[in-house]
């Protein structure tokens, strides 16, 4: 089976959040179960562009509207992330910085959708199935159904994963014609309460919708920033798939971006080395449990939520506890988060921004792992804590539910229901209680450890998808 997964993130050439884990995974494994796997992004001034060496195998120009754009297909030359990355470089465009946050944000991913359909519609062998991945390229399945030039391209089989529902890509009824032309008697399918919403394309368009966990799919019919009816009405064709976790890469036998590598027979030692690298390098004390936060800094994942949890939980344990944050996000959090370090030296700390390799060390050498979302699709964050031995502490929601039990319920990790203060307080002082509790502690790390979030099952439920809407006819 020929596959192309069509994205805005792929790590390691470009991430902003899960959605680059995803698409760097996933193909790796659907090529290892011996399809051909193509994975298709933008070229962003990046590092890994920078550093790594690319081969331009297609050079045209695209229309979008009234303008014209040259641009290119760069293939990685090396094979070294398992599969075929293929990068179009629209310099006009995508040579910036930042992934996202543009106001000619519809203008790019509109035009590398529309790249990538020119590219695959003149290959000698179409795709079996291109996985379109978020708002980003949500009109790919209306192009490939009824735009004119990609005649050749309706009997491809689309599929869209929704990542995160509440971001749609919404644009108005003047950039209409930036698409290529079709018959106007489908533009209903473009059209959600009263703009274009590219989300809702493709929902409406794509032979089969999953989403990236199966709680998630339940919860955007309820909550889905007015999209419920839609993801009702397409119930029949959807599914939520549980993301996994490459571990190969999550690896903390193998990991060379932390200081000391362990196994589930190790963590102990393994784990307070780490702890201690941790400590060191952010004034904190290695005895102390610590409670560790990473990812971004809104209110879509608690964020809001920390500065007063923090300051709280440090009054109330202020000789018991280490508290580290990592990330970025509203400039009010961030300020909030860095004011704290006055008060509660040597006990807190804060890293604003992103850092892979630091990433990596909190997994190995904290004790406890904040995600107190409101909402949470699926969560990678929990799967990679497990997989060091770090016990999550979660709010039940999306793939959080899925994946975390409590350990009062003999499970692998602390539970609270409420995106609240107080939740994530008494969730802190529960975790104090079992820290102390060395024997249990120890079980539900084990526990934790060996849990299987590998790709390779995630991998046969995508390729069964696949393989049931290629068997249908058109719907």
């Amino acid at each position: 089976m020929e596959i192309f997964h069509i994205s805005a993130e792929c790590y390691p050439m470009a991430k902003v959040g899960g959605l680059a884990d995803v698409v760097g995974a996933l193909p790796k494994y659907q090529n290892k179960a011996g399809h051909k796997v193509r994975v298709v992004i933008p070229c962003y001034d990046t590092k890994f562009r920078s550093v790594n060496e690319f081969e331009r195998v297609h050079f045209d120009t695209l229309n979008l509207g009234n303008f014209e754009f040259p641009f290119s297909i760069l293939k990685e030359t090396t094979d070294q992330l398992g599969y075929e990355l293929y990068l179009i470089e629209i310099k006009e465009l995508f040579d910036r910085p930042n992934i996202y946050g543009y106001e000619d944000d519809i203008e790019r991913f509109l035009s590398f959708q529309i790249a990538a359909l020119d590219w695959i519609s003149g290959l000698e062998n179409v795709p079996d199935i291109i996985n379109c991945h978020d708002h980003h390229t949500g009109v790919i399945p209306f192009m490939t159904k009824y735009c004119y030039k990609y005649e050749n391209l309706k009997a491809v089989r689309t599929v869209i994963t929704i990542h995160n529902g509440l971001y749609q890509g919404w644009f108005g009824f003047d950039k209409l014609h930036y698409i290529p032309e079709f018959n106007l008697i489908h533009a209903g399918f473009l059209e959600w309460n009263n703009s274009l919403n590219s989300l809702a394309v493709g929902v409406k368009c794509a032979h089969a919708v999953t989403t990236v966990s199966p709680s998630y799919l339940n919860e955007i019919n309820i909550s889905a920033n007015g999209l419920e009816s839609l993801f009702n009405s397409v119930r029949k064709k959807s599914k939520g798939i549980l993301n996994g976790i490459d571990i190969e890469i999550w690896n903390p036998f193998k990991d060379e971006m932390i200081n000391e590598n362990y196994s589930v027979e190790s963590f102990e030692i393994g784990k307070q080395k780490n702890k201690e690298k941790l400590c060191e390098q952010f004034d904190l004390d290695s005895s102390k449990p610590l409670f560790s936060f990473i990812g971004r800094l809104f209110e879509e994942k608690g964020g809001d939520l920390l500065p007063l949890s923090a300051a709280l939980s440090l009054s109330n344990n202020f000789e018991n506890i280490n508290i580290l944050i990592l990330g970025s996000g509203k400039s009010d959090i961030e300020f909030q988060l860095e004011q704290l370090k006055n008060d509660y030296s040597g006990k807190y700390n804060v890293y604003i921004g992103y850092n892979e390799e630091l990433a990596h060390l909190i997994y190995a050498g904290s004790d406890f792992i904040l995600m107190p979302s409101r909402v949470e699709p699926c969560g990678l964050n929990q799967m990679y804590a497990l997989r060091y031995g770090t016990i999550p502490i979660v709010r039940r929601t999306g793939g959080l539910r899925d994946t975390i039990i409590d350990f009062g319920d003999a499970g692998n990790g602390i539970c609270h229901d409420q995106a609240s203060v107080d939740d994530i307080c008494y969730s802190i002082n529960r975790a104090v209680k079992l820290y102390a509790d060395k024997e249990n502690l120890n079980k539900i790390i084990i526990r934790g450890m060996n849990a299987d979030h590998s790709w390779e099952k995630v991998c046969e439920e995508y390729i069964e998808i696949y393989n049931l809407i290629i068997q249908k006819d058109e719907v």
